[in-house]
């Protein structure tokens, strides 16, 4: 039973009731970053739609070529590590250029002629760093696919279940308890590595997409989840919790955590010092210097408060991203972090600088633009996360 589909008559429902109820306010008040907006809104309610139609498609276009299990995977971990031999020899045949020299004649002081064998070596350094360009992308989003299929079909909670070290805890409280304690504790180092890591941001980042706050912002959701590492869920397999609890877990996290994305709600009182809130999570939203990377909990927010992530709400809350995208195209807001990310790692001549441009945060990648001399136009310029 996959409980977010049984829950969307109450979305709409509960959606409804706020847009009402922040129409009268903005007639009262004025005009807020939390009222629906019609373009905005439908981006949201179409990525929502996708995140769960894409899992029912993409699993059966990868599995063909996931390694150790489709019979192309062998020849996807081929061409990662060929692609990667291309562009090692391809940066060494671009580095080995001679600079550029302007010699002058003795005699008159006019520029002496070009020496031809130079000219064909810098030719061949510059079809070189081409070939690197391509290369190198190559190499990275193969090794990457490889990687990703690997890990979710080796990590499985049906694999793990059968690996169990603990009896199985059936379907009673305390397989309830520990499989929704034990999700929301994973969630929330999943839910920080996504705003930590460059490739993990750029599945994660179409949740902050949104320069507004409600209802509908909850329902804009990730649809690229099968090209990340997280943290398995179905480790909570290994202690004796049943894979159809663990995706009841699921559900009913991701049901707790819709309530949340409301402007409506200030304070539920002490529960605040507990429970992740309305409160909360609008931190969470926000591109305030202070409220960056904060509150990642899913139902508690005691995990952040543990872990030394936690902010309290104090000023206005300003929500999207800190450079934003301008867009309400669903293509456009799915896949334009991945994107810049292999555009960057295209520019790259060197492998530290590609491996950095996608496993460090995103803020690296502007720093090292800067350090550079890099310039983005706006159109390519990529959001740094929320």
């Amino acid at each position: 039973m996959d409980w977010t589909v049984l829950a969307i008559p109450g979305y709409f429902g509960s959606m409804g009731a706020e847009y009402l109820w922040l129409k009268r306010r903005a007639e009262r008040d004025g005009p807020s970053p939390v009222d629906y907006e019609r373009h905005d809104t439908v981006t949201s309610l179409t990525m929502g739609m996708a995140s769960l139609l894409v899992p029912f498609v993409v699993p059966t276009l990868l599995a063909p070529i996931t390694p150790g299990k489709g019979r192309f995977g062998k020849a996807l971990v081929v061409g990662a590590l060929g692609a990667a031999a291309v562009t090692t020899v391809a940066d060494v045949l671009a580095r080995s250029a001679p600079t550029i020299e302007t010699a002058a004649d003795d005699e008159t002081g006019a520029p002496a002629p070009a020496d031809p064998r130079r000219e064909r070596r810098r030719r061949a350094s510059a079809a070189a760093r081409k070939v690197a360009s391509v290369a190198g992308v190559a190499a990275v989003a193969a090794g990457g696919v490889a990687l990703t299929t690997t890990m979710a079909d080796r990590l499985s909670s049906k694999r793990l279940w059968e690996k169990r070290v603990l009896p199985d805890l059936g379907n009673g409280p305390l397989a309830f308890g520990v499989a929704m304690v034990g999700w929301d504790f994973i969630y929330y180092w999943n839910h920080r590595f996504m705003h930590s890591a460059r490739y993990m941001w750029a599945i994660h980042v179409v949740h902050h997409s949104s320069e507004r706050y409600n209802l509908s912002t909850a329902l804009r959701q990730p649809v690229a989840d099968a090209f990340g590492t997280f943290v398995p869920y179905g480790l909570l397999s290994l202690l004796g919790v049943r894979p159809e609890m663990i995706l009841s877990a699921r559900g009913l996290n991701l049901i707790y955590q819709y309530w949340i994305h409301t402007d409506g709600i200030r304070s539920i009182g002490p529960a605040e010092e507990v429970l992740n809130t309305p409160s909360h999570h609008r931190v969470h939203h926000g591109v305030n210097p202070q409220y960056l990377d904060r509150n990642h909990g899913g139902i508690l927010i005691s995990w952040d408060r543990m872990f030394g992530t936690f902010e309290r709400e104090d000023e206005p809350v300003v929500y999207g991203l800190t450079k934003n995208i301008d867009t309400f195209n669903p293509l456009v807001v799915a896949s334009h972090e991945h994107r810049d990310m292999l555009r960057d790692v295209a520019r790259s001549d060197n492998w530290s600088d590609r491996v950095s441009y996608v496993v460090r945060g995103p803020g690296w990648a502007y720093a090292r633009h800067a350090e550079l001399g890099v310039t983005a136009t706006a159109e390519e310029a990529a959001p740094v996360h929320a």
